[in-house]
């Protein structure tokens, strides 16, 4: 018994730690951000990471999450009208007025292409009510995707602090962020525009914005990424590429701060390198996974089949990397047993780290062997033993 409630735990707490990660030896060691992470976009595996867990301002990296939470929730082809509040944030701006009324869709484009911070309040303001609403909206997501160390203030990453915390995320965080986003097809278009033009509702006043993301032109494969930067965050960038069936996420933060713009891009190059050429795909673990059947005590069935709900897996895996695999089930079990009830666990290892846990169930029922039972099989007994004289 304690073996087999050995097995439930270790599956539970599994479960309680979703997206298991682990880091390949041999990465990168000289980047100059002072977080990174490299990962593996299809597993969420980590396969390099520097500082990957320190909480951080993230400055306009934040938009991200600002139009994956506008694409889920609401309508693009919305009208919305600029607030006095909006209409007064500084540094980059597309300088929109307040008042004047825009098509949603066309903000996103001014959100991410040029990375507009007036254009984020006044997105915020629509589809949360407040930028307070929006925000709420934000650590919400953050919290579904597994980003326990991430909380959002603004929309568009300025520094900020309030009495919860600062306006921050860590490296492993933006990654998962990233990761959510690269399954949205109208993120990954908006993204990857070349440039954008439209005009306000009334016609007034016409733009176009420039895609200002450099990384889209530097590597074979680039999808898509933002760029960020604040007196706080200095220099960061999250990107993600996709090259010879493997798809990664690089992400840098406080990568240097003027006169140092062009670090992002020389750490954002290695990881991805690293990942395209010290990495191959494999397929590891069992796609079924025969059992023995445990032995029942004291009851009324002895012995009860299992099933291990098992699935292979596809990794990217370095030359020394070391895949194991560990059943964790017991030999007996006292009665009664019930169909579907977990008795175990199968246990995947990469250089000897669990990266995924399946269950082991019962497959039949067995009732402890009882009075009636007993009398059952007397009264069974004795009637066709004398059919049989």
């Amino acid at each position: 018994m304690k073996k087999y409630r050995k097995n439930c735990l270790a599956f539970f707490l599994a479960a309680l730690l979703p997206g298991t990660v682990l880091q390949a030896e041999g990465a990168p060691d000289d980047l100059y951000a002072q977080s990174a992470v490299l990962m593996d976009a299809d597993t969420g595996r980590i396969l390099f990471e520097k500082n990957g867990d320190n909480e951080m301002p993230m400055a306009s990296t934040t938009k991200i999450m600002t139009l994956l939470v506008t694409l889920e929730n609401a309508d693009l082809e919305g009208e919305v009208q600029v607030s006095s509040y909006a209409a007064s944030m500084p540094d980059v701006q597309l300088n929109i007025r307040e008042g004047e009324r825009y098509r949603l869709k066309d903000l996103c484009y001014s959100l991410m292409l040029e990375s507009h911070n007036d254009t984020a309040v006044a997105i915020a303001e629509h589809v949360g009510g407040s930028v307070e609403g929006f925000a709420a909206m934000m650590n919400q997501k953050a919290r579904t995707l597994g980003c326990y160390h991430t909380y959002f203030i603004t929309p568009n990453g300025l520094d900020a602090q309030d009495e919860y915390g600062t306006h921050s995320t860590t490296a492993k965080d933006l990654a998962r962020i990233m990761r959510c986003c690269m399954q949205n097809e109208e993120f990954l278009s908006i993204t990857r525009e070349p440039s954008w033009s439209f005009s306000d509702l009334d016609g007034s006043r016409s733009f176009t914005v420039n895609n200002k993301n450099a990384f889209l032109n530097m590597m074979e494969g680039a999808l898509t990424g933002k760029t960020g930067f604040t007196n706080g965050a200095g220099y960061c960038y999250v990107g993600a590429l996709e090259r010879g069936g493997k798809r990664l996420i690089a992400v840098v933060l406080a990568c240097g701060w003027p006169n140092h713009k062009t670090w992002k891009w020389s750490d954002t190059k290695k990881l991805m390198n690293y990942g395209i050429d010290d990495f191959h795909r494999e397929t590891v673990g069992k796609k079924e996974l025969l059992l023995e059947p445990i032995y029942i005590e004291n009851g009324q069935v002895e012995h009860v089949r299992t099933v291990a709900q098992v699935e292979s897996r596809e990794l990217l895996m370095k030359e020394d990397d070391r895949f194991s695999m560990d059943v964790l089930a017991p030999e007996t079990l006292p009665a009664p047993v019930e169909e579907g009830e977990l008795v175990g666990t199968v246990i995947y290892y990469l250089n000897g780290e669990i990266f995924d846990l399946f269950p082991i169930c019962i497959k039949d029922s067995s009732l402890a062997i009882d009075y009636k039972w007993c009398l059952k099989q007397v009264v069974d007994r004795w009637i066709f033993g004398k059919i049989r004289l």
